[in-house]
């Protein structure tokens, strides 16, 4: 498998451990195998909790935090706004091929849900990653059926990697 994890940490109130890197390339590849996905690169970013406010406010029009948010590279619809770039030369790639997209992560978020359910900051954050991940390639829970296939995916996903609740 030819997928790619960056990430980023963008706050400095919760400690990331390097080995949740590790972890979270692991679901990567788990998520990716179990919907047929080779290829493609996926970055991360770690915020705060006024990190992650402000772009739920410019993007989605929500004036509060959240725990993940999900940017789509390959994902085309109605209201998203159209990526600008310059070419040099007609020849000259799409400067975003093979980018899955962006997730962020609010580690305050996380690290408050992952007491409030009783486990693990990492499985919190494996969860909210897989989340993650599943709405860059195109999943939604907009209703209770995709809400279960969802669930079901994570779960599973999550299961695979051993951070079953």
């Amino acid at each position: 498998m030819s997928l790619q994890l960056e990430w980023s940490n963008d706050q400095d109130r919760i400690t990331i451990p390097d080995s949740y890197m590790e972890r979270l390339k692991q679901l990567l590849d788990i998520a990716a195998e179990a919907e047929g996905i080779t290829k493609g690169d996926v970055a991360l970013t770690f915020v705060d909790d006024a990190g992650i406010h402000q772009l739920n406010l410019e993007y989605r029009g929500i004036d509060r935090p959240t725990d993940v948010l999900s940017f789509a590279m390959q994902e085309e619809t109605d209201e998203e706004l159209d990526i600008l770039y310059e070419v040099e030369s007609e020849d000259e790639a799409f400067p975003f091929e093979g980018m899955l997209g962006d997730i962020i992560i609010s580690a305050e978020r996380a690290k408050a849900q992952s007491e409030e359910y009783g486990h693990s900051l990492e499985r919190e954050i494996g969860f909210l990653f897989v989340h993650g991940f599943l709405h860059l390639i195109g999943y939604d829970h907009g209703d209770e059926a995709s809400e279960a296939v969802m669930t079901e995916k994570q779960e599973a996903v999550l299961s695979k990697a051993g951070l079953s609740r």
